[in-house]
């Protein structure tokens, strides 16, 4: 999903992402500090990218930092650099993230990972546009736009102390948030469309037709892992799908299938597989036994003579409307 040159790889006709998309197009032709907001797999990266890529620093380089992946006594150093013999192991001088970033972008991911103590640090190099290496008194001035993205809630975290609400002022400049794919569902048609093409394109096989039956299956799944968990579904499916065959809704996983509550009946009468058929038979009896105690829980796990924890893991896994 990250092979592109602008935002052309984003497909949409919910109003809210396309609002997304033109705020992203604006502030891509100035320098201002961006924080891309949203669950996770929804696209944060791939609108960071756009915004540079769009941008006047689209030849410069753009750097990517994980904040929740790198470990926190080395997270300093790799964002600031380093000069030799500045700590135990420091053999040569190291170029931080921000400098290498110098006339581009640095995307700050997971920033809600930022160490507090670091937090500060942050602070002063959005605040003076410089910074110091580890074991240097030399300031390097910096020329750099600061994208950062976060699937947790910031304004929570400063209320728990957890983040410094003048970074935070700092970062949320321009605030772009995107929305969940469950929210923005009348896009699956043509995400389904864009991801078939272009995986067929990369596996190197012929785009296969498609039912249009699934449709409703695919706008009925919640998609907690949103954008990404679509993109790898469909990957899937193209990847064990023969050439030739069209894809229909035997192709589509379990969970997925079982999420269509209102047709389930229906689509599952030909499944496949023993697994299957018995989530489908499993899913049938906890329903029946759901509504024989009119949804009280306990009571239904006695009946079918479960423990009332493993009956809520199997509501969860089986998507079991709530009521």
């Amino acid at each position: 999903m990250c092979y592109y040159k602008g935002f052309e790889d984003l497909k949409t006709i919910d109003p809210r992402m396309i609002e997304v998309l033109n705020m992203a197009k604006r502030v891509a032709k100035t320098s201002s500090t961006v924080l891309i907001t949203g669950e996770s797999g929804t696209g944060k990266e791939l609108i960071a990218r756009g915004i540079h890529n769009s941008s006047t620093r689209a030849n410069g380089p753009y750097i990517t930092v994980n904040c929740g992946a790198i470990p926190n006594e080395l997270l300093e150093s790799e964002l600031l650099g380093y000069e030799r013999g500045a700590f135990t192991g420091a053999i040569n001088k190291k170029i931080g993230d921000f400098e290498s970033a110098k006339g581009g972008t640095i995307f700050l991911d997971e920033i809600a990972s930022l160490p507090y103590k670091l937090q500060s640090k942050l602070l002063r190099v959005l605040q003076e546009r410089e910074i110091r290496r580890l074991g240097s008194n030399i300031v390097v001035k910096l020329d750099v736009r600061v994208i950062s993205a976060t699937n947790i809630n910031l304004e929570d975290e400063v209320e728990k102390g957890q983040f410094r609400h003048d970074l935070y002022f700092r970062l949320n400049v321009v605030p772009i948030h995107i929305p969940p794919l469950r929210n923005r569902k009348g896009d699956i048609p043509i995400l389904l469309e864009h991801f078939i093409e272009k995986t067929c394109k990369e596996l190197k096989k012929t785009i296969p037709e498609y039912s249009k039956e699934i449709i409703p299956v695919l706008q009925n799944h919640t998609w907690p892992g949103n954008v990404r968990e679509f993109e790898n579904i469909i990957e899937r499916i193209i990847v064990l799908l023969d050439d030739g065959r069209p894809i229909t809704i035997k192709e589509l996983p379990m969970k997925i299938i079982l999420a269509d509550n209102k047709n389930y009946e229906q689509i599952t009468e030909d499944v496949d597989g023993l697994k299957d058929r018995c989530m489908v038979y499993e899913r049938k009896e906890i329903i029946k036994a759901l509504h024989s105690t009119k949804w009280n829980r306990i009571k239904a796990a006695q009946l079918l003579k479960i423990h009332r924890n493993t009956l809520l893991q199997k509501i969860k896994k089986l998507n079991i409307p709530s009521d």
